[in-house]
């Protein structure tokens, strides 16, 4: 369900209706705080739906059953004939430890051994929603992976409307920032977690001299200025950077004898540049050349299709710097439909979680076959 009204009452009453109608075990809600504020969107819940169990985050652009759309909210109901979900808020990531984390999702895997409505599902996955901003996926991402074994993690960092400014994460009516919301879902649906990025790499490297990881900011590339010398790789001047040169020229890191994305959020008025993700002096970055975004997407999920017999629907989350590089290539409707004939659902994001990596200008997704398949 979508909508693009700021009634939240309405879209609240809409949600609720449609909840009970189907025997909804979960609801996940990704919302645009231009168009709805957290605390009303709770409140309605409450007065329209009370009874429903929900995680609920802000966005940096939405999925809708419609395709790529901007200032909207979006409602996914999973049903309770083939889903059970468990939901916890870890709060205070900035002082959260790992033992913390790791607790708390021991907890959530005692609730799928003991309780007779989760035992009963033939499989599960974990999804995790991350405060954006909160300068802590990678160590949330890691120390999830830790206490979940092999139970898979798919997940998106909530976004702002690219204001990078305060994210919002909700669960059952507890608004809060600095937070994260992990939710363990067993199903009896064939499903398939997937990644898909679209770059590959130069010979263009920089390495990062001068930096503040706790701020995710780089102060020097090469023992020069960061900007100036970003600027230079890609051949333009330091004061044209913007989001889409960011979008546009990725930079990836070497991890494993594979290449991860690690964007760029902005430029500092130092010179400095800002990350979506974790940094330290001595990394070495490599500039990266996007490749064809709509062909390798369809691939991904071709595949991902042969491999279920065929897609019920997909819960993605889709970097908002993949959204800022489909404008800037012209491709932005191309992918928008993709999505909207895969039944593709889901938000635009600061960063993309899958298993154990903390990723950025990449699209994670979790393919749900039909049950047809599955018997």
């Amino acid at each position: 369900m979508s909508t693009d009204s700021p009634e939240v009452d309405l879209f609240a009453r809409d949600i609720g209706g449609e909840a009970h109608a189907m025997g909804a075990a979960f609801a996940l809600i990704f919302f645009s705080q231009a168009l709805i504020d957290p605390d009303q969107l709770a409140a309605a819940l409450r007065r329209h739906a009370p009874w429903l169990s929900y995680a609920a985050c802000s966005t940096a652009g939405e999925i809708t059953p419609e395709g790529l759309e901007e200032g909207q909210a979006v409602a996914i109901l999973l049903p309770a004939a083939s889903f059970s979900v468990e939901a916890i808020m870890v709060r205070d990531l900035a002082t959260a430890g790992m033992s913390d984390i790791t607790v708390q999702v021991e907890m959530l895997k005692r609730v799928r051994r003991e309780r007779e409505e989760f035992a009963r599902r033939l499989d599960a996955f974990a999804l995790c929603f991350i405060d954006g901003m909160s300068f802590a996926e990678e160590a949330v991402t890691s120390a999830l992976h830790w206490g979940l074994d092999n139970i898979p993690l798919i997940g998106g960092s909530a976004g702002d409307d690219m204001k990078f400014e305060t994210t919002t994460l909700i669960l059952n009516g507890v608004v809060a920032h600095d937070c994260a919301i992990v939710a363990l879902v067993a199903t009896d649906l064939p499903f398939h977690v997937f990644k898909s990025e679209n770059f590959v790499p130069t010979g263009e490297k920089l390495v990062v001299t001068a930096s503040d990881p706790d701020r995710r900011i780089v102060k020097e590339f090469n023992a020069a200025g960061a900007a100036d010398e970003f600027a230079a790789a890609i051949g333009i001047d330091a004061g044209s950077l913007s989001p889409m040169s960011f979008a546009s020229h990725p930079v990836v890191v070497r991890v494993g004898g594979e290449y991860y994305c690690r964007s760029i959020q902005k430029v500092n008025a130092d010179g400095s540049l800002t990350f979506f993700c974790a940094i330290d002096d001595g990394i070495v970055l490599t500039i990266a050349q996007p490749t064809g975004m709509v062909e390798s997407t369809r691939e991904a999920l071709r595949h991902v299709g042969e491999r279920l017999g065929g897609i019920d629907m997909v819960l993605g989350f889709d970097c908002a710097l993949r959204r800022l590089d489909a404008r800037n290539r012209q491709v932005f409707r191309e992918m928008s439909e993709l999505y909207r004939t895969n039944n593709v659902i889901g938000f635009g994001t600061y960063g993309e979680q899958y298993r154990s990596m903390h990723l950025n200008q990449t699209f994670t997704g979790i393919a749900f076959g039909h049950r047809l398949a599955a018997e």
